[in-house]
């Protein structure tokens, strides 16, 4: 078959530039969750009482949530199409806490910074390019 490699395995479309680079963002956002996790758990720890386990629970819930997206941003990477519809969730969903970072939390520096970066992930993932790939659409680079 014309679609197979030499091992037998269906060949895999090469995957766009602009999904690899927001892949690599996704997955990004993934490592600071799994360190907001770990912070989370140091600080309850330190606590006393009922709240040393509902710490614990919020950080295990963020440490959940990282790892999920960790491997989303991973998918992406490696070229899976159903990790492109994901990755444009998570990005909508940061939007608000961009909101909330500028507005009511008054940190113009960090929101700005950090609003710039979901963005542009968020562009990279509904460029034309990236929503061809998702449909199969073989698309040169």
């Amino acid at each position: 078959m014309a679609d197979e490699q030499e091992n037998g395995a269906p060949a895999r479309a090469a995957v766009p530039e602009n999904v690899k680079v927001a892949g690599w963002l996704v997955a990004a956002q993934g490592l600071v969750g799994a360190v907001v996790a770990v912070v989370l758990g140091v600080r309850a720890l330190g606590a006393d009482g009922a709240r040393v386990y509902y710490g614990l629970a919020e950080a295990g819930i963020f440490l959940l949530m990282a790892g999920a997206v960790a491997g989303i941003g991973y998918g992406l990477v490696r070229g899976v199409h159903g990790c492109r519809s994901p990755a444009i969730v998570i990005q909508l969903l940061l939007f608000p806490v961009i909101y909330y970072v500028l507005g009511p939390s008054r940190q113009l520096l960090w929101g700005i910074v950090c609003g710039l970066y979901v963005l542009f992930t968020f562009l990279m993932l509904i460029s034309e390019q990236s929503r061809r790939w998702s449909m199969g659409d073989e698309y040169p680079d």
